[in-house]
């Protein structure tokens, strides 16, 4: 088990909360998988809205310019070939979408694994609450910079105990993102430097991930069986 101090926004110890090795040890992290989660994540944000003019949509007339023999000039058979200048593209892009499913497992598995290399990096912070009393920036901002911020992070809090004030507290921050814990992504821990989890927030994700892994290890013992 490794125990991790729980901080208020003052930066001051109030607190232990125990993390367990099967979760959050270095032999957790996997780069692979963490590489697979980051490449699902960003290519679901490709917009797609490459588009290229195909045969009917190039503007010209269809009629044969010249007879096929005789002249001594190339064969040609319509203005919008795409030989020539401000023709049709061949095989050209087309809108779509770059999204494409991903096993659960395998996302909550870069989850866990993206956790178990911010805390083996100490760069993963436990407070007891992320609210401040007073809604506002300035506070958070000196409340961050106690809490040894200084470039990003990424605020993670429980749906449950989320307040209004945090959200408008936090949402002028620059670099500072404010998410819920069961919408943090493994991109999200890697891209920004530090991670300030509420408690209520890393405990929910420590059950569910803990879940997670009984059900692996429970189908690996049937596949064994």
């Amino acid at each position: 088990m490794a125990n991790v101090d729980v901080l208020n926004m003052n930066g001051e110890k109030v607190g232990t909360l125990e993390l367990s090795d099967a979760l959050y040890g270095p032999d957790q992290v996997n780069e692979a998988l963490l590489w697979e989660a980051v490449k699902h994540y960003r290519a679901a944000l490709r917009q797609g809205t490459h588009k290229t003019k195909s045969r009917t949509e190039v503007a010209g007339s269809g009629k044969k310019l010249w007879k096929q023999k005789g002249t001594g000039r190339a064969r040609i058979g319509s203005v919008r070939s795409p030989l020539w200048r401000h023709g049709y593209t061949v095989h050209g892009p087309q809108p779509r979408s770059y999204e494409y499913a991903f096993p659960r497992k395998k996302l909550l598995g870069a989850l866990r694994s993206a956790l178990a290399a911010k805390l083996a990096d100490g760069k993963l912070t436990v407070v007891d609450t992320l609210e401040i009393k007073d809604a506002k920036t300035k506070l958070y901002r000196e409340a961050l910079t106690k809490l040894d911020v200084t470039r990003t992070a990424l605020l993670v809090e429980n749906s449950k105990t989320l307040t209004q004030a945090l959200v408008l507290g936090a949402r002028n921050l620059k670099g500072v993102e404010l998410v819920l814990n069961n919408e943090v992504h493994p991109y999200d821990l890697l891209r920004y430097e530090r991670a300030i989890f509420s408690t209520a927030a890393i405990e929910q994700i420590t059950e569910m991930l803990e879940k997670n892994a009984s059900k692996r290890k429970i189908a690996a013992q049937t596949e064994a069986a």
